[in-house]
């Protein structure tokens, strides 16, 4: 079965089958939905840090040092107040809110946009998921800063609370994000998913999971290695569902790896077997791999993923398109000069936006539009970007081929080798 089945037929409350992979793969696609007005929201001085931390220009924005004055923290504590006082009069929000046909029309982000309007009602109907509480959501996008980020709190009432991180989703702004992630880590969205956790942790069950899907899953892992220790022992577990890596040699401070180790055994990383978004870059927990019935990229859709019993189905390991992947995209960024790939970066979403692409889906969804807008940003492309395009695509070509090439002498020799091995007959 695949994830809406297991949906419509995993029917035991959570104390009797606690959160599993699984789970948080299904919460992990909910958070791919717009839900202002409909879940209650972030309280209003949490977005501002939120955009201060994002670098977002906030009216009135303390300056840099100010959390850690006392009259802040007093402030808070009179927050914390109000949150207690405004907790009463709000009415929490459950999936089946979402059900709101008026808004289906901009409700839904992402690549798999069906699937995600279809597990709505599936997390409504199911005895399972219909009794979280969602809360604290909150959605923040700027172009200018090349920020998107979003965020919802899942809670199962004086038990513990799930807190997903959105992926990516169809604009321009997201995906320059994920690209910028390779280059000049941490982004705004892993700063204010570290920032969001720790602000939301104040006030709920002492039990926390954190995770996402593609870049929520980046996002996750970042939150949860750079939170206090306080949070991090709440942590029961991080699920991380084919995020892209790290850059190399990132998270490697003395306090990265002290917060790596205290998570060890806590950090869940699962990834189709042709992994492609999560072999990119390294990887801070060892994956484990599941089996898809979808083909290349589109395995990256949870909801292709393999499900029995409740849990995804296994594979020994990742397949060798997937390690080719991680290898062939480790060696490419390695041959960029380190003042080259941010130029590169930007001459390639100059070249995609000048397409005619109304959003970033429509590019990287693939399919004949995509091909189609690849050729008219090869068309629209300035001279400059070109100039910069062109030797850094022939440069993956290359190490592609030449990965190809050791791959298939690796063949060869290991079929002569078994050939002039095997024992002589009679």
């Amino acid at each position: 079965m695949h994830l809406l089945e297991y949906l419509e037929t995993e029917l035991r409350p959570f104390d009797e089958a606690f959160v599993s992979p699984v789970d948080s793969a299904a919460l992990s696609q909910l958070a791919m939905v717009e839900a202002a007005g409909i879940v209650p929201p972030l309280r209003e001085r949490d977005v501002e840090r939120l955009r201060r931390v994002g670098g977002i220009d906030v009216q009135g924005a303390t300056m840099p040092g100010a959390e850690d004055s006392f009259l802040l923290r007093m402030a808070d504590k009179a927050d914390e107040l109000a949150d207690r006082m405004q907790a009463r009069l709000t009415r929490p929000a459950h999936v089946g809110d979402l059900l709101a046909a008026e808004r289906f029309g901009t409700m839904f982000t992402g690549l798999d946009q069906v699937n995600i309007k279809r597990a709505i009602a599936a997390l409504a109907a199911s005895p399972r998921f219909r009794v979280l509480e969602l809360r604290d959501y909150v959605s923040l996008l700027d172009e200018d800063k090349r920020v998107q980020f979003s965020a919802t709190c899942y809670v199962l009432p004086g038990a513990w609370a799930y807190i997903a991180f959105r992926g990516t989703d169809t604009s321009f702004t997201g995906w320059r994000e994920n690209f910028d992630m390779a280059v000049t880590p941490p982004v705004p969205a892993q700063r204010m998913a570290a920032a969001y956790l720790e602000l939301v942790a104040r006030h709920l069950p002492p039990r926390l999971y954190v995770g996402g899907h593609s870049k929520g899953g980046n996002l996750a892992t970042y939150a949860a290695l750079r939170c206090s220790d306080a949070v991090r022992a709440r942590i029961a577990a991080v699920f991380d569902h084919d995020g892209p890596g790290f850059k190399p040699g990132f998270l490697e401070d003395e306090a990265a790896l002290r917060a790596r180790a205290q998570l060890e055994g806590r950090l869940q990383r699962t990834v189709p077997m042709d992994s492609v978004v999560g072999m990119l870059m390294d990887a801070v927990a060892p994956e484990t791999a599941v089996l898809s019935s979808a083909v290349g990229i589109d395995q990256h859709s949870v909801f292709t993923w393999e499900i029995e019993d409740g849990a995804f189905v296994g594979s020994p390991q990742v397949g060798a398109a997937a390690r080719r992947t991680h290898e062939v995209m480790g060696e490419w960024l390695a041959s960029f000069k380190s003042d080259e790939l941010p130029g590169f970066i930007d001459a390639l979403f100059r070249a995609l936006e000048s397409s005619g692409a109304s959003n970033a889906g429509q590019i990287f969804g693939g399919g004949p539009q995509a091909a189609q807008l690849i050729r008219e940003a090869t068309r629209n492309a300035d001279d400059e970007a070109r100039e910069v395009i062109g030797p850094a695509i022939g440069r993956l070509a290359a190490i592609s081929a030449a990965g190809i090439a050791r791959d298939a002498a690796a063949g060869i020799k290991d079929g002569l080798s078994a050939l002039f091995q095997r024992p002589r007959q009679g």
